[in-house]
């Protein structure tokens, strides 16, 4: 059987500040293809371009990457402010709608970072603009210094729900991750079930309620060191099997689902 295709949501930037381009890191491609043995499309994220219907005609699963920008706060109901960062409006549009039309459909998604505060807000919840302001609160973001791996490396514990999806998938109730994020849940939508966190109460793992097919979401990055990495490679290869059943024809995809 042909691999399955997968969706890889690509991020816009412009290179040597002048050339406008749409991308996507070789790590996603290379978690997708190495660890979910599947095919990796990356997307350009922009409804000029193509719709979520499309692309669900086109993909078995989906990707939902980490990107510098932020969903714009218009989307859960708040007014833009200088902490809310930089924004990439026409992702937004993409994604949420696919998020949406994927959940109905039962079709895999896995949400990156980004990817995990999209679900979040398309799903009707709302997030904070900035975690390491809040009291009592660590600072998720990347390290400004150091070489990329330094800037991968494990941070933190995720504390999960026992028995919960994530700690089945794992094997185990902790485990270790990077963390390179600066918003994060404030508010779940009503389907959104918080299934693991950082020491200091951050949400890092979400699955949703009812789910017909498999959708999970990580705050952290999976994709740094997947084909070796212990709570990466079960991750991927959850959305791997989940992608293989939906292209068999399976509705909803059995891999992975939520409880």
């Amino acid at each position: 059987m042909t691999r399955p295709v997968i969706g890889i949501i690509g991020n816009s930037f412009m290179i040597n500040d002048e050339y406008p381009a749409h991308g996507g890191s070789s790590l996603n491609s290379d978690a997708v293809a190495q660890v979910a043995d599947g095919i990796p499309m990356i997307i350009p994220a922009d409804p000029a371009y193509t719709s979520a219907e499309e692309l669900m005609q086109v993909c078995d699963g989906f990707l939902l990457t980490g990107g510098r920008p932020n969903v714009h706060p218009e989307e859960y109901g708040e007014a833009e402010t200088e902490a809310h960062g930089a924004f990439d409006r026409p992702r937004d549009r993409i994604t949420l709608p696919l998020v949406r039309a994927c959940v109905e459909a039962g079709q895999p998604v896995l949400a990156i970072c980004r990817g995990f505060q999209e679900v979040n807000v398309a799903m009707g919840g709302t997030l904070h603009p900035e975690i390491r302001d809040l009291p009592g609160r660590m600072n998720h973001r990347m390290p400004p210094d150091g070489t990329l791996a330094e800037k991968f490396e494990l941070r933190h514990k995720v504390i999960f729900t026992p028995d919960g999806p994530f700690a089945r998938l794992m094997g185990r109730d902790e485990v270790l991750t990077n963390t390179l994020h600066g918003q994060g849940i404030m508010v779940p939508g009503p389907r959104v079930v918080i299934d693991g966190h950082a020491p200091d109460g951050t949400p890092e793992a979400i699955y949703l309620k009812d789910a017909p097919g498999f959708l999970l979401g990580v705050q952290w990055h999976p994709e740094w060191n997947a084909a070796h990495d212990p709570v990466s490679r079960p991750l991927f290869e959850a959305f791997g099997e989940a992608a293989r059943a939906w292209r068999r024809g399976e509705r909803p995809a059995r891999a992975l689902r939520s409880a």
